[in-house]
């Protein structure tokens, strides 16, 4: 073709400026997300509010939850209907979607609910764990995410310490309901009354909310951990003047004769107990224990696992409470911290493509896999029940 003198091959619509085409990213399909109704240790938490369902619902995602799976937490099925969730009258349909989302970890019968190759997201609470729970789980190719596994972008255990904030301040409001049943003592500090004395076990995060919980209710507390670096961190982060320790047995046993309440919050897995139960047997009858950590083993010896029904034994005249879901008596907090923080990562795994995208480009998410495609992936865990693993770089890649 020429226009004048001068030739072109293109026609004249050819050259008129048209829209730039540009890539489209095409991200992994939308997922199924079932809620099934907790059934055991007397759980009264769940993974998401209804407001969580509606934003993931927005962003195309199908949410199942079982009948009643919000009502511990004062969430409604009419709440979630509204919200965009379709209500299940089984357990069964909602443990058969792409990602189950639990509490706590699926019962032998619940096991047997899962389709093939569905991702399981529940806490692990290893120490109520034996070999047959994996072995099971690996039978259905489960891809298995522990809770107590996640890593955030800053190396920190993010649940963990999210739920060990909400544990630490209701240890201490739950101790002083014990103290006020036991010896008729208010847990705090009044004008002219020496006010009550508290130890605390451990100075983690558990131990840290404690202690600032107890310190605002007017209590003297002391600080006991093998740690000096986790020491020095609360001790500078709540007052200069609480005492700190390490666990020096002459010095644990003096501060327990004189203590009103106890806070266990130093998990022992695999370790003896700290206090052992003729330190117990020294301190006042009617004086109280809160064993926070003992689903990871216990810090007192004479600690033993309780009931929402039976939350507290008494032993040597000393109330004692090891509830392993101490949070599940503030239920709705805690299911709305949850639901928060498995919001944002559902979210980013819409971003990332889906689950395996997430899983290929991060290292934290792949820490708190210990289960994929039926593989066992978590060294610990395979140590400790005799498994046999396999390293999850050379599962994905």
């Amino acid at each position: 073709m020429s226009s004048g003198n001068i030739f072109t091959p293109f026609k004249e619509e050819d050259l008129l400026p048209k829209e730039e085409k540009l890539e489209v990213v095409h991200k992994g399909r939308k997922f199924t997300i079932g809620i099934p109704k907790e059934t055991c240790l007397d759980e009264r938490r769940t993974c998401i509010t209804p407001d969580a369902v509606q934003v993931l619902v927005q962003n195309g995602h199908t949410i199942f939850v079982e009948s009643g799976a919000g009502q511990g937490s004062f969430f409604t099925d009419l709440q979630y209907s509204e919200s965009g969730a379709t209500i299940l009258n089984s357990a069964a349909e909602a443990f058969q979607q792409d990602l189950v989302l639990k509490i706590n970890p699926p019962t032998d019968d619940e096991i047997e609910y899962l389709r093939p190759l569905t991702y399981l997201v529940s806490a692990l609470q290893i120490n109520l764990r034996d070999r047959d729970y994996f072995l099971k789980l690996a039978e259905k190719k489960i891809n298995a995410i522990a809770f107590e596994y996640i890593i955030d972008d800053y190396k920190q255990l993010a649940l963990v310490r999210l739920i060990g904030e909400i544990a630490g301040t209701a240890s201490v409001l739950y101790a002083s309901e014990l103290l006020a049943l036991s010896n008729g003592l208010i847990l705090g500090g009044i004008t002219g009354v020496r006010p009550t004395e508290v130890v605390v076990m451990g100075a983690g995060i558990v131990g840290e909310f404690a202690t600032k919980a107890a310190i605002g209710l007017g209590a003297s507390v002391k600080i006991f951990d093998n740690s000096l670096s986790k020491l020095r961190r609360l001790h500078m982060m709540v007052d200069s003047r609480v005492p700190t320790s390490i666990i020096d047995p002459k010095e644990l046993t003096k501060s327990l004769r004189r203590a009103d309440v106890v806070i266990g919050a130093l998990p022992r897995l695999n370790l003896a107990p700290v206090v052992t139960e003729e330190m117990v047997m020294k301190m006042k009858k009617g004086s109280v224990i809160i064993d926070v950590t003992i689903d990871n083993g216990k810090a007192i010896e004479t600690s033993e696992l309780t009931t929402m029904d039976n939350p507290y034994v008494i032993k040597h005249g000393v109330i004692h409470c090891g509830l392993p879901n101490l949070t599940s008596r503030i239920p709705r907090t805690t299911t709305k911290a949850i639901s928060n923080f498995f919001l944002s990562y559902l979210l980013d795994f819409d971003a990332e493509g889906g689950f395996e995208n997430t899983l290929l480009k991060s290292n934290e998410m792949k820490q708190s896999l210990y289960m994929y495609r039926g593989r066992h992936t978590k060294q610990t865990i395979c140590d400790r029940f005799n498994l046999t693993y396999h390293d999850i770089n050379l599962l994905i890649f």
